[in-house]
């Protein structure tokens, strides 16, 4: 991973801590990319092993007291947990620790704080913020101790600042939860639109970093913003694509890319942007074919459509990133089957950023769009889905 200092970068301490799990990330590198995808500076990473998260520190007292060495060796100016850590457990390590302490979910609500653009996407970023923080507002700041009340005061009698910040970021949810509301019913008028007009719905989805917007430019060739860092894309971006083997123009959406751990926040927050894949005929699941773990970003994926109820929607896999496979890991076949969820899936390899394999998936998605009804929903097993692939 890249170390060089980027300017006001902030000198952070990476922590994980391993319960056992299958997808646990040894070397951390994940949360560094996540840190330097925010402005932060990766200065040094611990990692130890618990059965069970100590209930005040999370890490137990040793490994805290290790941690503060640590951070007073490297000059890191912050902690960064790869777990989400309770309100309680936030508050007490940043007391043992004397540095501001984050979690997981706090640093991915910032990168869609900065990367968020569109009206819609502000939106859910402040809802799935609001409501992060309301659940930190116990007693983290002694300020929140004091009471407010009396003749001229915000609150009523006796109410204490942290009550009244409570109920602030209540009313701010509720209101924000009302604007985005309106959004959504605009953008359900927009699929009604579509809908009428026989559209046939592809909505590009897949781990972030998968090389997702790539593809989308070089498809429909646009300008979407692509680069090759985590959650390059958070508005959605739909554009038409015309199909010349088909004789038919489709839809195609590309999407928020998935991560693991995903805060449940986000996802309810997200609901609008990742609509777009529910409401698709076709999920083009993008994978980056380089990544060694890229079976473990399948399923994090997978775990994301199911919580968003896309899980039966029919799917293309396409690998991507061919180019960067060693000769010896190149495919011997273009084309094949995937098992996914127990599910042969079609699959495609592809080089979103060399084109090659690209003129193939157009002609795939071609014969999809010709097998299938525009407009309607179809069973991944569906036999006429399968035969558009020669199967």
């Amino acid at each position: 991973m890249n170390t060089s200092k980027t300017p006001n970068s902030v000198p952070t301490l990476l922590v994980g801590v391993d319960f056992g799990e299958p997808n646990f990330d040894q070397e951390l590198e994940e949360l560094g990319l996540l840190a330097q995808t925010a402005g932060m500076q990766p200065v040094c990473r611990v990692t130890c092993k618990r059965r069970a998260p100590d209930a005040a520190l999370f890490v137990g007292t040793g490994k805290a007291e290790e941690i503060k060495l640590l951070a007073g060796q490297t000059g890191a100016q912050e902690v960064l947990f790869d777990q989400s850590l309770s309100p309680g457990q936030q508050r007490n390590l940043e007391r043992h620790l004397e540095l501001p302490v984050n979690d997981r979910t706090f640093l991915i609500l910032e990168i869609f704080a900065q990367r968020a653009r569109s009206h819609e996407g502000k939106l859910q970023v402040e809802l799935a913020r609001l409501q992060y923080l309301s659940t930190r507002l116990v007693r983290r700041w002694s300020h929140l101790e004091r009471q407010r009340g009396g003749i001229g005061n915000r609150g009523g009698p006796g109410e204490t600042q942290i009550e009244l910040d409570r109920r602030m970021i209540s009313e701010n949810i509720k209101r924000t939860k009302e604007r985005l509301g309106k959004v959504k019913r605009q953008r359900q008028t927009q699929r009604r639109q579509r809908v009428r007009r026989d559209a046939f719905n592809i909505s590009i989805i897949g781990y972030t970093n998968a090389g997702k917007s790539t593809l989308f430019n070089a498809l429909v060739k646009a300008r979407a913003y692509a680069a090759d860092q985590l959650f390059a894309t958070l508005d959605t971006t739909t554009r038409q694509l015309y199909l010349g083997e088909a004789g038919r123009t489709v839809s195609l959406s590309d999407t928020v890319g998935f991560i693991r751990d995903l805060p449940h926040g986000l996802v309810d927050a997200f609901q609008a942007t990742l609509q777009e894949a529910i409401d698709a005929d076709l999920l083009l699941h993008v994978v980056d074919a380089s990544n060694p773990s890229f079976a473990e970003q399948i399923k994090e994926v997978q775990k994301v459509l199911v919580e968003i109820g896309a899980h039966e929607i029919p799917q293309l896999l396409v690998f991507n990133k061919t180019d960067a496979l060693a000769p010896e890991l190149q495919p011997l076949r273009l084309q094949d089957q995937f098992e996914v969820d127990g599910v042969q899936t079609p699959r495609l390899f592809v080089s979103a950023k060399t084109l090659a394999g690209v003129a193939a998936l157009r002609e795939q998605l071609a014969r999809i769009a010709m097998a299938e009804s525009p407009g309607t929903q179809i069973p991944r097993e569906n036999p006429g889905f399968a035969s558009a692939f020669g199967d």
